[in-house]
């Protein structure tokens, strides 16, 4: 196995790494102190002295199709509900084609921001368009991802009183058949996995109740993890409240959700007695500061979280809800959002970089990854200080989310490298750019 040793980087965020970090296997080797060289004869020497090193960002929460509908008209300005309403229609009108560019793009964009590891919840899949987990395992295999992909579902439309309308949701048999199909033919479930799948009833708004506990069964039995959206809007706990005669989280934990295999999309609402509960069952949240602020959601209780022992992560969220799959802008847009509401004492920027690597590989399940350390996966986000944004910069690492970084130059998933001078090597950007905006048009303009 080619050994690498990546030399003296202008900064690394982990501990007696100044002099460099040896890559072997896809594993991080070696970490090397200031002064000191390898213990072992290199291969390959790689100068890393104009680069900040962080361990790969890890993205918990998005929706890859979404990236098709991004500034839609209909839809901006709109709460939660009502932007739902206006897209899904739109939504419907996916093809295969315009799914792989829109996942593409996605991905593409994800990991230039420094992402090396992300999730999906994909839960739409309009006729022609069942096969679209598949497509997105064949995008994430080319481009070199590590990638953690949910089934989502949907089977409560808006005749059955739920929100969705018809065109896209699926019936029950069939969500379990092929989420049955996903699990047997894509989940790895071993640690330095390349592509695993996890099951994801969209919210307790677009599922029914056996969907609820018949997906927690069945991900169990193949050791796969748990995902949904939960309490993001004061509309869904009135919904919840009406139809359930309870809180999302009660009703959570009556289908069987509550536990160390769940992570939750957003996590706004939760009461203390909710935050004590989800501590207790081990389940984690994933923060998603820019859309919860653009659909004027409300504010996740991270310190709250955190205190009270809940493992907290990051995601970008839907391109259509946020408009961006830049993870790492989303670390800035958290650190300044918490930083806004608990002060400067409680939120520092290493929290926010904390929040996206070694929390949302707790939310994952994935102790292997979010640190640089001996034996952790060699997933790192390589960042140049060289744009006007940066000169006057004394502390690098704080410079990345102060000063707003947002493209890493280099990065490395299972010691690859999938970018390099800040390009993504064999992609054609400016082709793939035109394709997807016509594919964009065509959605968004009907038929």
């Amino acid at each position: 196995m080619t050994r690498i040793f990546l030399r003296e980087p202008l900064a690394i965020l982990a501990d007696s790494a100044e002099g460099g970090v040896v890559v072997e296997g896809g594993r991080i080797a070696e970490l090397v102190p200031a002064g000191g060289a390898p213990g072992r004869p290199v291969d390959e020497t790689v100068d890393m002295s104009g680069h900040v090193v962080i361990p790969g960002l890890i993205n918990t929460h998005h929706h890859f199709y979404q990236t098709l509908t991004r500034a839609f008209p209909p839809a901006l300005n709109r709460e939660l509900f009502p932007w739902l309403q206006a897209l899904y229609p739109v939504w419907a009108r996916m093809t295969p084609e315009d799914l792989a560019l829109g996942m593409r793009v996605a991905l593409a964009e994800l990991m230039l921001s420094g992402c090396t590891t992300t999730t999906d919840h994909h839960y739409v899949f309009p006729k022609g368009c069942e096969n679209g987990i598949d497509i997105e395992v064949a995008e994430a295999r080319a481009l070199g991802m590590r990638a953690v992909f949910t089934r989502g579902s949907m089977n409560l439309s808006a005749k059955d009183g739920g929100l969705p309308p018809d065109s896209v949701v699926q019936d029950e048999d069939e969500i379990l058949a092929d989420s049955a199909r996903l699990l047997a033919a894509h989940h790895d479930p071993s640690p330095h996995a390349m592509i695993q799948i996890a099951l994801a009833p969209c919210s307790p708004f677009s599922v029914t109740r056996s969907l609820m506990t018949a997906s927690a069964d069945l991900a169990r039995q193949h050791g796969a993890r748990l995902h949904t959206h939960l309490s993001e809007t004061h509309d869904e706990d009135a919904w919840c409240a009406e139809t359930f005669g309870m809180r999302p989280l009660d009703y959570l934990e009556e289908t069987g959700w509550l536990g160390a295999d769940v992570w939750l999309a957003h996590g706004i609402h939760f009461s203390d007695h909710d935050i004590a509960r989800l501590a207790a069952a081990g389940t984690s949240v994933t923060h998603c500061p820019c859309s919860n602020m653009i659909i004027h959601s409300g504010h996740c209780r991270v310190c709250e979280l955190e205190a009270a022992g809940v493992t907290v992560g990051l995601g970008v969220d839907g391109s259509a809800a946020q408009d961006a799959s830049n993870l790492m802008q989303e670390v800035r847009q958290a650190f300044l959002l918490q930083r806004h509401h608990y002060g400067v004492s409680k939120v520092h920027h290493l929290d926010a970089l904390r929040w996206a690597t070694e929390g949302s590989a707790g939310c994952l399940g994935r102790g292997e990854l979010g640190r640089i350390a001996p034996g952790m996966a060699a997933d790192l986000a390589c960042f140049t200080l060289d744009e006007l944004r940066f000169s006057g910069h004394g502390d690098p690492v704080a410079a990345l989310v102060n000063c707003g970084a947002h493209r890493a130059d280099r990065v490395m998933i299972a010691g690859r490298w999938t970018v390099w001078d800040g390009a993504i090597p064999g992609l054609d950007l400016a082709a793939l750019r035109r394709d997807h905006q016509a594919a964009a048009a065509r959605v968004q303009a009907g038929p």
